[in-house]
């Protein structure tokens, strides 16, 4: 992180951002079924630490409290965070370690190889059943559409995609995400607005055809985070 910082001197706060989230959330996904909750915190004073400095060699000439009101606030309304760095501008947020939950490893059973053959619906069930990293909201809509697509069917996370290192969670996090997308859909039967997932390319391609039952009114395009 200190090496990312001192490459991205004289950058202003949302190229730092874009550039430290994929970072941030890829290593706490990976390390998430390993590390404990104190470990992110440790990890999140440290970048706060990191932050703080960059903010103050950035504007040498501000005091310290005009540092505190541009860069740090309750950027992530979700949560009572006061001490989030953030860009005022963009509204964009630095993630942090302790916001990704702890998810216990599963013990692989007894002498099960990635490499038997006969063992592939059992490693395919493991990645199906592992958690994303994704924020509640996205992950309760992906449960309830069965993981599919709700134009095409197809599956919204495939699970042969399922990162295996940190720098693989890095470009699955900056990559990925931003290919779903969620529409709000009228639903006659209640009466009531519901939002589904759906793949961004879908929602391109049905721009001049209907979306299936429930007929969509209206549609509000969000990336999954």
């Amino acid at each position: 992180m200190r090496t990312e910082l001192r490459s991205l001197r004289g950058h202003n706060a949302g190229a730092m951002i874009r550039r430290l989230n994929p970072i941030i959330r890829g290593w706490a996904a990976y390390y998430r079924t390993q590390a404990s909750s104190q470990t992110f915190k440790k990890l999140d004073q440290y970048l706060w630490a990191l932050t703080y400095r960059w903010a103050l060699l950035s504007h040498r000439n501000k005091s310290r409290p005009w540092v505190f009101a541009r860069y740090f606030g309750k950027f992530n309304r979700s949560r009572q965070d006061r001490w989030v760095f953030g860009d005022r501008h963009s509204g964009a947020y630095l993630h942090r370690f302790a916001w990704t939950a702890i998810v216990r490893h599963q013990m692989v059973r007894h002498r099960a190889s990635p490499d038997d053959p006969e063992l592939a619906d059992y490693w395919a069930w493991r990645r199906r059943t592992a958690p994303l990293p994704i924020n509640t909201t996205s992950l309760r809509r992906l449960h309830a559409q069965h993981g599919r697509c709700h134009i095409c069917k197809g599956l919204l996370h495939a699970d042969t995609d399922r990162p295996q290192l940190p720098h693989h969670w890095e470009r699955w996090l900056a990559t990925n995400p931003a290919a779903i997308t969620t529409i709000a859909t009228w639903d006659a039967s209640t009466d009531e607005a519901k939002h589904r997932l759906i793949h961004a390319d879908c929602l391109t391609r049905s721009s001049d055809t209907p979306l299936p039952a429930p007929t969509a009114t209206r549609t509000r395009s969000s990336r999954m985070r």
